[in-house]
């Protein structure tokens, strides 16, 4: 059976899914919950996307996002795979995590945001976890009750599209306690939910935009910082010369860990196009990558070290 298509376009909702390997657990504890949802905060700053409810289930997550650029397999890339590196160094483990490849349906926001919302919410209450939506720890449903958000949902952006205050969402969504589900029976082509007028109209839209090569390459590419630019302000920060720090065979040296990490979190090379800049595996790049992760919640120092780096290149 041929595979869904993946729709990629600006500014388009999805609603994304991706369950652990034999359904197994994904998440063994509240450090792993955190720590996804920390990739996810990565991959905003480094994608430009915005996130809009969350649930972390134990064996499956679901998030509905809106791209700003047509990447989003970029993202998703970035997030399952950061997670699984993560996780199979933490429990010594190796392969897969996730049950082949993440499931995204493109959405007709118009018609079904607020009806997504409340089924990625009521998750926890259908899978007999918790009897209410606000007793889940590792949703973004807390989040739209709160004045502020939680950190994670982009707050500002939501409320331009959910259109209700926080007491009549509560009544939405406890109004849909114990009801059958229907959302998804008008799914087109198993990757695009809503009406066929929106379906044709997409499609259409998508493809025009793929033809133009120019537009294309402009959109995926869009490299805010060049890579270039983050080894040679890090050279400079640390004293080094340039061609000397990126050819040492030193792996281990504090600042070449750190340029690596950065050029991980802040551009959109692989790890293997990483590696080939310092020559290194891109299996070496993703250990330095998690390595300077358990650094940072360990050491206020480095921590407080690399976000003055980063700021550097805040706009």
């Amino acid at each position: 059976m041929a595979r869904p298509y993946r729709f990629q376009g600006e500014h388009c909702f999805y609603h994304i899914t991706s369950r652990g390997n034999d359904r197994k657990k994904i998440y063994e504890n509240n450090s792993d919950y955190r720590k996804f949802l920390d990739y996810i905060l990565k991959a905003k700053e480094k994608y430009k996307f915005y996130l809009y409810a969350y649930v972390l289930m134990p064996n499956h997550y679901h998030l509905l996002l809106e791209t700003i650029q047509p990447n989003i397999s970029r993202i998703m890339q970035y997030i399952n795979t950061s997670y699984t590196i993560y996780y199979n160094i933490k429990n010594k483990k190796y392969g897969h995590l996730f049950q082949g490849r993440y499931k995204s349906i493109l959405i007709d926001k118009d018609n079904y945001f607020l009806e997504l919302t409340r089924y990625i919410h009521l998750n926890p209450v259908r899978a007999n976890i918790e009897k209410q939506p606000e007793k889940y720890k590792w949703s973004s449903y807390k989040g739209y009750l709160a004045k502020n958000g939680d950190g994670y949902i982009d707050k500002e952006q939501l409320e331009k599209n959910l259109n209700m205050e926080p007491e009549q969402y509560w009544k939405f969504v406890i109004n849909g306690m114990g009801k059958d589900d229907k959302l998804f029976e008008n799914i087109h082509a198993g990757s695009v939910l809503g009406k066929k007028e929106f379906y044709e109209e997409k499609v259409k839209n998508i493809r025009e935009k793929i033809k133009d090569k120019d537009y294309s390459y402009r959109k995926t590419l869009n490299a805010s910082i060049e890579p270039e630019e983050i080894i040679a302000y890090v050279s400079k920060n640390y004293a080094k010369e340039t061609t000397a720090f990126c050819t040492t065979k030193r792996r281990s040296i504090k600042e070449k860990k750190i340029a690596i990490y950065l050029l991980k979190r802040l551009t959109e090379l692989t790890n293997k196009e990483i590696g080939e800049k310092f020559g290194i595996t891109y299996s070496a790049v993703s250990k330095v990558t998690v390595n300077i992760e358990r650094i940072l919640e360990r050491d206020q120092c480095t921590k407080q070290e690399l976000e003055r780096l980063i700021s550097h290149f805040k706009v």
